[in-house]
């Protein structure tokens, strides 16, 4: 398993680029300025020093407030697992890279299907099973919403089910300030305590900005209650080009900025030092019927340029990646995916989420297409892991032994490096035709629904102990049983 290697080989933006992107962004917010439609956050903002228009509820905020809030956020954050050796850690941070599911679909693919159908929440549970088996994906944002829940029962329902079943990172959009808090009680049981899960947070929670230069009430007010209670929060924005943000990429990159930066001030405002993500979820807009594009390589020129301001700022990133437009796990879905995974991952983005199973601009979620990407994402951290050049990896004395019209299969040096050096894919057919057709000739998407099918037919693992499943069961509201057995 390939995690948390640093990226940065790729730049999209010059540190002259970066430097004039930051100007731009000042101006922004001192001459244009944020509108936070929350009365208690507004108010913040203006005893912190931002010249506020009460009636247009609009914050113009000066540099040195701006610098003195970012400066009190973390530039590193322990996304924990609850491995015990900590081997499913997650620490973000520099150029730090992790990639990991997205959310939220609202359309399930089932192993071998070709029709979606409406999620469930028993889909959360079962692509939180197979995520627990996959290698390259390091983490499970929770990726679907239960269209058979109430709104008010979501929050905890989604945490719980994903919870018992992967020791992975979990993070998750949030719908209510009570299911956030119930999430939180359920996590601090299994934690221990309140203490030990803000030590070692395995939860993390996501609160959006709106596009352009809005700070939604009901967002707002979940965010404040995510970081007085130090959980880890992300407050990304999604402008999208020639719709919510100009349709030049650059323009993208400086609302998106803007709009981050101020939901991170409003996490600082309410509890200093809280552990808090930059976030960008930008993208184009196609301009025939004005739609969200998930799989343009913009898309990821978007995010590598993202990567890079939240470095300049020394946050870590919640950037996006590896999404399809296609309506199927095609060549379009494999291409799409890889190119925009690989440019955001060397560009050094920290906590790439939307990396692993989404299709349709989103909107579906494809247990096969896990499986597929989990092969993208082990190819796209070999190529972060780059060119290793020392005494050792050059072979000089190799090269020696073997000579002119030598071969280096028996090698002892082939023996020690060939497992660290080369990635071995465990969905691709390397074999030779004969062989491909003696195992049946199947296709990328025949051997990943086998894969996927096989994991969800195997006996389930709970993650947690039976006795603190009872007592969660007891004590949080609106939680499902069958999540819990």
């Amino acid at each position: 398993m390939r995690r948390g290697l640093p990226g940065g080989q790729y730049k999209p933006l010059t540190s002259e680029d970066i430097e004039k992107m930051h100007q731009t962004c000042l101006r922004i917010f001192s001459e244009v300025g944020v509108q936070i439609n929350l009365p208690e956050a507004l108010e913040m903002f203006k005893k912190a020093g931002a010249d506020v228009d009460e009636h247009k509820r609009i914050a113009r905020v000066p540099e040195e407030m701006l610098k003195e809030l970012i400066s009190s956020a973390p530039s590193k954050i322990n996304l924990c697992g609850r491995a015990e050796d900590g081997s499913l850690d997650c620490e973000i941070g520099g150029t730090n890279v992790y990639l990991g599911t997205g959310g939220t679909a609202l359309n399930v693919l089932e192993p071998g299907a070709e029709e979606p159908r409406r999620s469930q929440i028993k889909d959360v549970m079962n692509m939180a099973r197979v995520v627990d088996e996959l290698e390259n994906i390091h983490f499970y944002m929770l990726n679907v919403f239960p269209n058979d829940l109430e709104k008010e029962d979501v929050d905890v329902n989604r945490f719980g089910a994903a919870l018992n079943r992967t020791q992975k990172h979990i993070m998750g959009g949030v719908y209510t300030v009570e299911g956030v808090r119930n999430v939180i009680r359920m996590a601090e049981m299994i934690a221990g305590s309140k203490e030990k899960l803000q030590e070692r947070p395995f939860i993390s929670m996501v609160a959006c900005v709106i596009s352009p230069l809005k700070i939604d009430e009901d967002y707002g007010r979940l965010a404040m209650e995510i970081c007085r209670n130090r959980i880890p929060v992300v407050v990304p924005a999604e402008p999208l080009c020639g719709a919510t943000a100009p349709i030049t990429l650059a323009g993208n990159v400086a609302v998106q900025t803007v709009d981050t930066l101020s939901g991170i001030m409003l996490t600082q405002l309410t509890n200093p030092g809280a552990p808090v993500l930059y976030g960008c979820i930008s993208s184009i807009t196609d301009l025939t019927d004005m739609k969200y594009l998930a799989g343009a390589v913009e898309m990821g020129m978007i995010n590598a340029a993202a990567s890079q301001m939240a470095q300049f700022y020394k946050i870590p990133i919640y950037a996006t990646a590896g999404m399809s437009d296609s309506k199927t796990n095609d060549a379009q879905a494999g291409y799409e995916s890889a190119i925009t995974s690989l440019l955001v991952a060397l560009a050094g983005g920290n906590f790439i989420h939307d990396a692993a199973g989404f299709l349709e601009f989103c909107m579906t979620a494809s247990f096969d297409k896990l499986v597929i990407d989990n092969d993208i994402l082990g190819m796209v951290m070999r190529a972060v892991q780059g060119i290793k050049v020392d005494d050792q990896t050059l072979a000089f004395d190799e090269i020696k032994k073997a000579g002119p019209g030598g071969h280096f299969v028996a090698s002892r040096h082939t023996r020690r490096h060939m497992r660290t050096e080369i990635y071995e894919p465990q969905l691709s057919d390397r074999t030779n035709r004969e062989q491909w057709k003696a195992a049946g000739s199947k296709d990328a998407l025949k051997r990943a629904s086998e894969k996927s099918q096989a994991i969800l037919d195997a006996p389930m693992k709970s993650y947690i102990p039976e006795d603190v499943r009872a007592k969660i069961k007891k004590e949080i509201p609106g939680l499902s049983d069958f999540l819990m057995d």
